[in-house]
């Protein structure tokens, strides 16, 4: 019988031809120093080149090689998530296929793991990116992340992880959520560490990211302070909100009831700022209502959007 795999390899790629033979070959020297059965799972995201075709040649190769493929480009973190799915190790991993990420990393970043941690993120200290357009606004992004999340890490938008499966599964992945993995798995107690990983520059093709999905992710860092801040006890972080709308509510209808104060302008604030508290105290009960019966796996996100080309994955 086929040994189950302690350690999975998720790699999402997009239009990599070139890279993504040279990047097989070193994750599997990679995995084979390690002594232990491992599987890499490809999740092909609509690429348009002959990616697919790559891709189904090492399927056919190698039995520990798996592939998961998109019918369309749904972007990094719904492919990542269907990776995570697929995924029967113990420890997993994840990286870009463009070969920045170098897996001769992987060996360190489970020697951090396996000192009890739920996730190592990498951190490209020294990164090979344009300095304007790339490693400028992740600097600024990743200070206010770790100001807003509470989880201080050097390099969130670095794909090269490392995770234990149980945290990776139960995580919501949608969006351009990927980023915030670090910030989102401490709601299931996971601890967080960083390893320093080194980073190569693009030798193939273009990068498909840039400084114009900034606002993407201040939209999605938006929504992901609100989980990680209220998903435990919304009731109570909706009626603290609630609380400071309802004090200016009164003050402005105190002030006007008090003093002679003319026109329709302070009472119509009044107004809304009470009429605002109600509707916050409601978002809050309906936060708590969704909370106890809502199923937030991650795979209502994704199954749609997969075929797969290994039977086990379409269980």
């Amino acid at each position: 019988m086929k040994k189950r795999p302690i350690l999975s390899v998720i790699v999402p790629v997009y239009n990599e031809q070139e890279s993504t033979p040279v990047l097989f070959d070193k994750i599997v020297s990679a995995c084979q120093s390690l002594g232990e059965p491992f599987e890499v799972i490809f999740i092909d995201d609509g690429s348009q080149d002959q990616t697919p075709q790559v891709l189904e040649q090492l399927h056919h190769d190698h039995s520990y090689v798996r592939v998961v493929q998109f019918r369309k480009n749904y972007g990094q973190t719904l492919a990542m998530a269907a990776g995570f799915r697929a995924a029967q190790g113990e420890f997993v991993v994840s990286m870009d296929g463009d070969l920045q990420n170098d897996p001769k990393d992987i060996p360190n970043l489970l020697d951090k793991l396996k000192e009890g941690y739920g996730v190592v993120c990498g951190w490209r200290k020294d990164r090979k990116d344009k300095l304007i357009s790339r490693r400028i606004p992740s600097i600024i992004a990743n200070w206010i992340i770790g100001k807003i999340t509470g989880v201080p890490i050097h390099d969130n938008g670095c794909s090269l992880k490392a995770y234990r499966r149980h945290v990776v599964k139960q995580l919501p992945l949608y969006a351009d959520f990927h980023r915030f993995i670090p910030a989102m798995s401490t709601l299931g107690g996971a601890q967080v560490a960083e390893v320093v990983v080194t980073h190569h520059a693009r030798q193939y093709g273009s990068s498909k990211y840039g400084i114009s999905r900034a606002w993407r992710v201040f939209l999605d860092l938006f929504v992901v302070s609100l989980i990680v801040r209220s998903s435990s006890r919304p009731a109570l972080w909706f009626a603290r909100a609630s609380g400071v709308a309802c004090v200016l509510g009164l003050v402005c209808l105190f002030v006007f009831l008090t003093h002679d104060v003319s026109g329709i302008i302070l009472p119509s604030v009044a107004f809304m700022l009470l009429v605002l508290t109600g509707h916050l105290l409601a978002l809050g009960i309906l936060g708590e209502m969704v909370l106890s019966t809502g199923d937030f796996h991650s795979e209502k996100f994704v199954s749609h959007s997969i075929i797969a080309k290994n039977p086990d994955l379409s269980s």
